[in-house]
């Protein structure tokens, strides 16, 4: 109940960011739109980035209660210092541990409520294709697979249109995990051969293990069939 009040709590602070739209200016091209840069004021920025480093150290000891509540309060004093980029990073922290702990449904309001709708709003894409893979995530981990597809493709949609290339075959990624849950083998292989020719021709190595594993764990699973 009390993870539950506190994601309602975050999408609270939503309507206070939004109040502030006229404060922010975007810019920094390198990231293809994604990051966000406003007037902040420093105390409270200072308070969230003491709360973002003491969450993430909870999170990695497995501490995963604590870690929420200090994800949270990041968030809140990001928003208080107007800088909502971080304040989206710790809304995506704060429900990635949600995920963790198998709270699907409060990990789905933090991002759909109130992190994509920030990030849209700011027009951060970096931020939107973070939630929309989250999304996609934490629909297939509660086997909402026509949801976990829709958001995976979202996902691929905006990494082409911003050419990141690591975003579109993580979301191609995203599709053969929910096409390895819905048993259709045939077509998540023929979409990891699609993302390790696309890593290749991008020369991006770093999904390499993930496309391995999709592999073999397609073999098993036809070896039991």
């Amino acid at each position: 109940m009390y993870k539950l009040c506190f994601a309602l709590l975050c999408l609270v602070f939503s309507g206070s960011a939004i109040a502030q739209t006229n404060t922010f200016t975007q810019q920094d091209p390198n990231t293809g739109g994604g990051a966000i840069s406003i007037a902040t004021s420093g105390a409270d920025e200072a308070e969230g980035d003491v709360y973002f480093q003491e969450a993430e150290k909870n999170e990695k000891m497995g501490d995963l209660n604590d870690a929420l509540t200090l994800f949270g309060k990041a968030a809140f004093e990001y928003n208080n210092s107007g800088n909502f980029s971080r304040y989206g990073a710790s809304l995506l922290r704060l429900s990635n541990v949600h995920y963790m702990l198998e709270h699907y449904t409060e990990a789905e309001q933090v991002v759909l409520n109130v992190a994509l709708k920030t990030y849209s709003r700011f027009g951060n894409r970096t931020g939107q294709m973070a939630s929309y893979n989250q999304l996609g995530k934490i629909y297939l981990a509660a086997n909402k697979l026509t949801q976990s597809m829709w958001f995976y493709t979202q996902q691929g949609i905006l990494a082409r249109q911003v050419n990141n290339n690591s975003s579109y075959i993580d979301s191609i990624l995203g599709l053969v995990q929910v096409k390895i849950r819905k048993k259709e083998y045939t077509l998540a292989i023929k979409d990891i051969n699609r993302a390790e020719l696309f890593a290749k021709s991008s020369n991006i190595s770093q999904f390499r293990g993930q496309i391995k594993q999709a592999r073999t764990t397609i073999a098993e699973k036809k070896r039991v069939m």
